[in-house]
């Protein structure tokens, strides 16, 4: 039976007993936890256990083969298209348009928001402020170092000031300075009002970030908490030892 994470009914995301299933194969099976307004909550794991599927749930994008997920009251199912206004995602895999300019990328996905062409400057221009490319925005993305072109689509991910930001693996393959500037940002995003849910594989980036994590396998929730209460828990020194303790 899947662990269940301090479901509170005034906590801005609310997850219970979600089930995705793929005729055969059940990749997420009741999972439940819930996420606290302006709360960066990280859901870790190893490759294969559900994570990006739920992930994908939660962004409406995949649809929950069983129970509940609620962002701000509003049912992932019933009220998708609502939800979608107030949501971003960043997928592990996302790309941009390499033969657009930096400034061009950011302003193209503004104006999918937004039709008023003063609020499409005012999102480009915080855009272009969070991901602290300056000048080099005025270059194409195939000219960006892989570190430049992450900064870019986490800008686009939150320039719009989602109430709710879903970020797989924000950091993936990035160096340590590039990883340190990233996680600034989401820190600061959090701070200004900005709801957070993250995957990610290091652990020292989650115990960094997150004010709470839970940990996956096979589909379930084994654990749930702040890292300094679960690493009191499993008396050990850091979140890799409660994590290798979990999976074995």
């Amino acid at each position: 039976m899947s662990k269940v994470c301090n479901i509170l009914p005034m906590s801005a995301v609310n997850v219970l007993n979600l089930v995705k299933k793929y005729k055969d194969f059940e990749a997420v099976k009741g999972l439940s936890f819930d996420i606290k307004e302006r709360e960066i909550f990280a859901l870790v794991g190893p490759n294969g256990v559900g994570k990006s599927t739920t992930l994908k749930m939660l962004s409406t994008i995949l649809s929950p083969t069983g129970g509940s997920v609620e962002i701000f009251g509003l049912d992932i199912v019933k009220d998708s298209k609502e939800i979608r206004k107030i949501i971003s995602y960043l997928p592990e895999e996302a790309g941009a348009y390499k033969t657009l300019t930096g400034y061009e990328y950011l302003r193209f996905m503004a104006s999918i928001f937004f039709r008023d062409k003063k609020q499409v400057l005012k999102t480009v221009e915080y855009g272009a402020e969070i991901c602290g490319l300056k000048d080099k925005l005025k270059d194409k993305v195939k000219t960006y170092s892989k570190g430049m072109t992450r900064k870019l689509l986490l800008s686009r991910a939150v320039m719009i000031k989602p109430r709710f930001a879903i970020l797989d693996e924000p950091t993936s393959g990035l160096d340590i300075l590039n990883s340190f500037e990233i996680r600034k940002i989401i820190k600061q995003l959090a701070k200004d009002g900005m709801t957070v849910l993250l995957s990610s594989h290091n652990m020292f980036e989650i115990e960094f970030l997150s004010d709470r994590l839970g940990i996956m396998n096979n589909g379930k929730l084994l654990a749930c908490g702040a890292p300094r209460d679960l690493k009191e828990k499993f008396s050990t020194n850091d979140l890799e030892e409660v994590f290798i303790k979990l999976i074995q």
